[in-house]
């Protein structure tokens, strides 16, 4: 068996990505389960069936990220997602939601939330993993094309052209950083587009979440949206 790389700094191995996964399908969640544990960077620490069950399950072991069905008995994914962001204690849980292309409106409300990113139920078993990393590196999952789809969808609930004071604070560049965010653009193709370094796109997404109190990129998305930065099939 090969063995884990050891930082060099410290020669401990690095520490995991803890997973607690929520849906009220055992089946589903057994699945998720035995694919993501079978990495070697994620651990499942804990599931759930319901709403109130995984709010007390991501209090409890407050994990890096947190897969969370939106059709859930007693307390869905939504109102988990509200309970879960609305808690200081679990700042550091990110949310990804997992739902099915019917339930778009439900998926704005949710990024509204605080949630960092979405994923249809039927995705590739490699674009699951890869979610549970991008999300727990502090990222939102906005890259994949069923994602830029599904946020002009999604945008249709939002209300779009509201005005929002924050965006006042905001220089010409993060203004133009913004819009290429909503858009669903990566940090390199922002800076491809832009003519600047990934480094400094990435200290503009910084200080424009920060004067906009976004919790994450996903709520720059909404932002762009409801500002009237950014409309569904915008390129």
């Amino acid at each position: 068996m090969t063995a884990l790389a050891r930082t060099p700094s410290t020669g401990t191995v690095p520490p995991s990505i803890r997973v607690v996964i929520a849906d009220d399908q055992h089946l589903i969640r057994a699945g998720f389960t035995a694919l993501l544990s079978n990495e070697p960077d994620i651990d499942v620490v804990g599931t759930a069936g319901t709403g109130t069950e995984v709010v007390d399950v991501v209090t409890r072991l407050r994990p890096d990220v947190a897969l969370l069905d939106i059709r859930m008995p007693d307390g869905d994914g939504l109102w988990a997602t509200e309970q879960i962001v609305a808690d200081p204690a679990l700042a550091s849980t990110h949310i990804v939601i997992v739902t099915t292309f019917e339930l778009d409106e439900y998926v704005g409300r949710a990024i509204r939330a605080g949630a960092s990113g979405f994923l249809v139920k039927d995705t590739e078993p490699v674009e699951l993993i890869r979610a549970v990393r991008v999300v727990a590196g502090g990222d939102a999952l906005l890259s994949p094309s069923v994602t830029r789809r599904l946020l002009e969808r999604v945008a249709a609930s939002l209300t779009e052209g509201a005005p929002h004071a924050s965006l006042a604070a905001l220089t010409e560049r993060e203004r133009e950083v913004l819009t290429l965010v909503g858009a669903g653009l990566t940090n390199g193709e922002i800076a491809t587009k832009l003519f600047l370094s990934p480094l400094t796109v990435k200290t503009h997404v910084s200080r424009t979440m920060t004067k906009l109190a976004a919790r994450d990129r996903a709520q720059l998305v909404v932002v762009a949206y409801e500002a009237g930065l950014v409309r569904p099939g915008w390129k």
